[in-house]
């Protein structure tokens, strides 16, 4: 597996972003925390439980469609607790509204009791929608709201300030600019996020990336490479990588063309065509407990090949 150095990734924009959201952390009742289902503990962000004072939590997994169902669920159980819910949810596809309503409702439970004893009428919940880059939060906001609120695109960080959204008389919410962490002591961090688009491609070399997934797929995966690409898995990475390159033409002169091999592959692990693929487990976690976040963990099996692909969705 490579082993890439310390990855650093703070853009001004991201520094100032931090400092608002922690100025503007006291103006909502709970946080909206959204999260890719392929890599829930990787896409989460160590600044936003640090300056998230205990406040309630509801976490969104988003893009759960391209998410392994059985390890989806797996994530809404480990997730859960008393002061967080959880929901994975296809952002563009799923009706949502009510599901995200109620579970507010259930977060903030004891501030609407205590709005009631005191006569007034319970106003608007408020929360401060949070995440990485990449991971939907525009998305999300555009869909409720039902008019582009927020700006979207496939290049991380599109957006770049916070505004208030006001849904109706249940739900305000704040959205803020996708913020990184300063940069990813853990290589497998920085690895995942790349991988599946959360950072910009000149932050971890692209044959890397390939070489990286491609390790992960033939421990994991090896029927969804094999058929994808009509080739039959070989001794190492590189060597799996080249065979699919020779059966897909990708040539110069009759040698394989390293560049368009390794852009190609990761594109296409970004474009969903090896199936439906989780790239973190809640099992990762208990196999390394005193890790951080996205520390080297012991693969699993788990994909296309092995489970149902009905969508998971839970609280």
């Amino acid at each position: 597996m490579p082993q890439a150095g310390t990855i650093q990734w703070f853009p001004g924009h991201m520094a100032k972003a931090r400092r608002q959201m922690e100025e503007n952390l006291k103006k909502v009742d709970f946080i909206i925390e959204i999260r890719d289902a392929r890599i829930p503990e990787s896409s989460t962000n160590p600044l936003l439980t640090s300056v998230g004072q205990n406040k309630p939590r509801l976490i969104l997994l988003s893009k759960t469609d391209k998410a392994d169902p059985a390890t989806t669920q797996a994530w809404i159980d480990r997730l859960a607790d008393q002061n967080t819910r959880v929901l994975a949810l296809d952002l563009i596809h799923e009706n949502y509204r009510a599901a995200l309503v109620r579970e507010a409702k259930i977060l903030c439970a004891p501030l609407i009791e205590k709005q009631k004893r005191r006569g007034m009428r319970p106003r608007a919940l408020r929360a401060m929608v949070a995440g990485i880059p990449n991971v939907g939060k525009s998305t999300f906001i555009n869909t409720l709201a039902k008019r582009k609120a927020a700006k979207t695109g496939d290049r991380p960080g599109v957006t770049k300030s916070l505004q208030w959204i006001s849904l109706d008389r249940d739900l305000e919410l704040l959205d803020t600019p996708g913020v990184l962490w300063p940069k990813f002591e853990q290589p497998q961090v920085g690895l995942n996020l790349a991988l599946l688009g959360s950072v910009k491609d000149d932050v971890v070399h692209m044959d890397d990336l390939a070489l990286y997934a491609m390790e992960r797929l033939m421990k994991e995966h090896p029927g969804a490479v094999e058929s994808c690409y009509g080739i039959t898995i070989a001794d190492t990475p590189w060597e799996t990588l080249e065979a699919i390159a020779r059966k897909r033409g990708w040539l110069k002169k009759g040698e394989v063309d390293e560049s368009r091999m390794m852009r190609t592959v990761v594109q296409d692990i970004r474009d969903d065509r090896l199936g439906r693929i989780s790239w973190e487990a809640p099992s990762d976690l208990e196999a390394s407990q005193d890790s951080h976040p996205g520390a080297d963990r012991k693969p699993e099996n788990r994909g296309p090949e092995d489970h149902d692909q009905t969508a998971a969705s839970g609280h």
